[in-house]
């Protein structure tokens, strides 16, 4: 199975030189990994082409820490990946309070790659109260 195929590739995120000393691409499970994050972190109205793109995440720092911030956050998350992301289907989405930082919160994304219906696993970490 060349995983390339199947799930495409494309220049890593974030973007760098590999060791070969060209742009560094990733393929595969990992290309998908790295397309939810560029989709989850991307305003919308980034992209002048694709203005309705991304899932502006970024819209919740400066917001109050609180459990209707998450659930927010949590919605846009799954509208985001349902919309922008057809090799996956999105299984759950929590969003908790960072319990190393009271002004962050940790979201946990659990999704099956569509192609072999893998299961797959992403967080990051998300600033709020700045």
């Amino acid at each position: 199975m060349d995983a390339g195929r199947l799930f495409g590739r494309g220049i890593s995120f974030p973007p760098r030189v590999g060791e070969n000393g060209r742009m560094a691409w990733s393929e595969g499970d990992d290309n998908v990994r790295e397309a939810i994050y560029i989709i989850l972190m991307t305003q919308l109205r980034e992209r002048v082409i694709l203005s309705d793109f991304g899932g502006s995440l970024g819209l919740f720092l400066f917001e109050p820490n609180t459990v209707t911030t998450r659930r927010m956050i949590q919605d846009s998350i799954t509208k985001a990946l349902a919309r922008w992301e057809p090799r996956v289907a999105v299984e759950d989405v929590q969003v908790e309070e960072d319990q190393q930082d009271p002004e962050s919160a940790v979201a946990t994304i659990r999704y099956k790659l569509i192609a072999t219906q893998t299961q797959q696993q992403v967080s990051l970490s998300l600033r709020l109260t700045g």
